[in-house]
């Protein structure tokens, strides 16, 4: 994974609050609903180049990602946890 950029922001307090409950809605980190938002402008924007790695995928996998596993593998996990 590349090398991520680290930046200090400074957000009026109801700026904050008010995002970090959109991240909640979402599943996303407060960081994380900041990049995607950040994203999302500056693809809209057309300035996102294609140097710009993707987000990775966190979280659960899809249905249909574990559908596609192999189900010997998904009782494993299950057991482990």
């Amino acid at each position: 994974m590349a090398d991520r950029k680290s930046v200090l922001l400074r957000l009026d307090p109801a700026v904050h609050d008010a995002l970090a409950r959109w991240a909640g809605d979402e599943l996303r980190s407060t960081n994380a609903q900041i990049e995607f938002l950040l994203r999302r402008a500056l693809g809209d924007a057309g300035r996102l180049t294609d140097q710009a790695g993707h987000l990775p995928r966190r979280g659960r996998p899809r249905k249909y990602d574990v559908e596609r596993t192999d189900p010997a593998e998904v009782a494993e996990v299950s057991q482990r946890r």
